[in-house]
């Protein structure tokens, strides 16, 4: 079972997809496949349980189980009904399907969450008449169907929960960025995760503390409680403890390495510092509770600034000034590498920073540009 391999499809935010092509490359799975949405490959189980444990931009891992023709309710109920979802769920086990429709005849999505969801029930009942509850949160099992031009494509998710939920948070904040989405911004930046790590605007730390995941070697899988391959009725946990205890032997924490954060709000501070101590880089910590418009680190630290700007509900009106402000005190500085989330071309251009490039980013459904440029 665990040397046959299947097709995978790795999906990701919108503008992250390069990211994401380039971690499965480096990952070693097979044949990988930019497309739209995340990164197709090839491989076997064991394979989905190193792309779930390391994939730092990923957000699900996706196994198809059937392509089919689908124009009709009755094709829906055979092609799902082709597959043995005994090797899945208990008949004890809790399911949840997720279902898209695009120019199709079959075009209404709740619908084919339904008889998705039945026909899977109604095989596992049929063993000994015991039948699978739903659960839309925790699900032993979540399925998707996608449905494109009448074509239907069936997945698994061996995820489960978003791989953004990496297990190390223990507070939100207001406003916090996604841990895949901020991979993506610390990767973007070109830092050589050697020199400083900069951010004036850190928050609860996401961004910090997924640069010093990053810098450690550390799997940004390894704090979660439970990935959803695990709770399958053919999981080999002895297989899985060995993968995971392999990945804790390769954390190098960079003991020279310098994580600076500023914020205005001394209880983001903390929440950051918390963050830090709970994956062992306390000693990494350089916290200052400080107004980025006032921003001035050491010259020639030849460090990387990475920062999601505030925008919207959480500055109001001074949002503008805000990001002119914070760019003129940019333009001071020299040997420094930038990435900048901010909530919009408009405001991306406020910056004024020259020889910018702008990365398009969807970032909880708002379009979002990450602005990079070297000072």
């Amino acid at each position: 079972m665990f040397g046959k391999r299947f097709t995978y499809f790795a999906t990701c935010a919108p503008g992250v997809e390069p990211l994401l092509h380039e971690e499965v490359r480096q990952l070693g799975l097979g044949r990988p496949e930019q497309q739209v949405g995340g990164v197709r490959f090839e491989g076997t189980m064991p394979e989905a349980w190193r792309a779930n444990l390391w994939l730092r931009t990923a957000v699900r891992v996706l196994r198809r189980e059937a392509r089919f023709e689908c124009p009709s309710e009755s094709a829906v109920d055979e092609g799902v009904g082709s597959v043995d979802w005994s090797a899945f769920i208990e008949p004890t086990g809790t399911l949840w399907v997720d279902a898209q429709t695009k120019d199709s005849v079959l075009d209404h999505s709740r619908y084919l969450q339904q008889r998705v969801k039945d026909v899977i029930v109604d095989q596992v009942r049929a063993a000994d008449g015991t039948r699978p509850s739903v659960d839309r949160d925790t699900a032993d099992v979540r399925v998707h169907l996608h449905l494109y031009r009448d074509r239907a494509t069936l997945s698994v998710d061996t995820s489960g929960a978003s791989l953004h939920r990496r297990g190390w948070r223990n507070s939100q904040g207001r406003a916090p960025l996604a841990e895949t989405l901020a991979a993506a911004c610390v990767l973007r930046s070109g830092w050589d995760r050697r020199g400083p790590l900069l951010d004036p605007f850190c928050g609860t730390g996401t961004l910090l503390v997924e640069g010093a995941m990053i810098a450690a070697g550390m799997a940004p899988g390894l704090s979660r409680e439970r990935f959803g391959f695990e709770t399958w009725r053919d999981h080999d946990a002895a297989g899985w403890a060995s993968l995971r205890d392999e990945a804790r032997d390769k954390i190098r924490i960079p003991r020279k390495l310098r994580l600076v954060g500023h914020d205005i709000a001394p209880d983001r501070l903390e929440e950051t510092r918390g963050h830090l101590d709970g994956l062992g880089f306390t000693e990494l910590g350089d916290l200052e509770v400080a107004d980025a418009r006032a921003f001035a680190p050491r010259a020639g630290w030849n460090g990387t600034v990475v920062s999601n700007l505030p925008y919207g509900e959480r500055v109001g009106d001074r949002v503008e000034e805000l990001h002119g402000d914070f760019g003129a005190q940019l333009k001071a500085l020299t040997g420094y590498r930038v990435a900048l989330l901010t909530g919009s071309s408009r405001l991306a251009g406020l910056l004024r920073l020259s020889r910018a490039e702008r990365h398009r980013i969807l970032n909880g459904g708002i379009e979002c540009q990450l602005v990079t440029a070297e000072l």
